[in-house]
């Protein structure tokens, strides 16, 4: 039996778990998130657990079980405290800046581009070379920041790009020929 799928996920004080044919919800103070649970995997309530089983022991089953946990738990976690991302933009003359649910960054490109915040996420700018994504879905902060950092990836040359706070980016060296003349 999976080593993560076995364990209770516990109900906070102030969290409501329902659970309707195979879709979990999950409400709390920071909002309401609901998932489909995968086809094989049975959610039960009890003694303030949420506790998954599988119905067979085939591979695909098995498979899903820890991962059907850890979903739930993500959205336990997500109502009570919440995910955030933080990116950071590094590059001259490169600025983000929110206005309303809209993010626009300039990024030396012949237009601005613009991201439309989705329902239950919010993009805050506290610099403009700094931008956080938070919400109570972990799924749709962690799609959201990477769709900001797929506008410019961090590039190896010189490192100007779109990256995660704390993000390694490789440096190349540059040509060889250059410095020698």
């Amino acid at each position: 039996m999976s080593r993560i799928g076995r364990k209770p996920v516990p109900i906070p004080k102030g969290v409501g778990v329902e659970v309707d044919g195979g879709v979990v919800t999950v409400n709390g103070p920071k909002g309401t998130i609901s998932k489909k649970m995968p086809k094989g995997i049975q959610v039960t309530i009890d003694d303030g657990n949420v506790t998954l089983s599988r119905a067979s022991d085939l591979a695909f089953d098995r498979a899903l079980h820890g991962t059907a946990r850890v979903l739930v738990s993500n959205m336990v976690r997500g109502v009570t405290e919440g995910f955030s991302k933080q990116l950071e933009i590094e590059g001259i003359g490169y600025k983000a800046q929110v206005q309303g649910k809209k993010l626009t960054l300039s990024l030396s490109m012949s237009h601005p581009v613009v991201f439309e915040a989705p329902e239950g996420i919010t993009i805050e700018v506290p610099d403009p070379r700094k931008i956080t994504v938070s919400g109570a879905d972990r799924e749709m902060v962690g799609q959201l920041a990477a769709n900001i950092r797929r506008v410019l990836p961090p590039e190896p040359y010189k490192g100007k790009g779109i990256r995660y706070a704390g993000e390694y980016v490789r440096r190349k060296a540059g040509k060889a020929g250059a410095a020698q003349t």
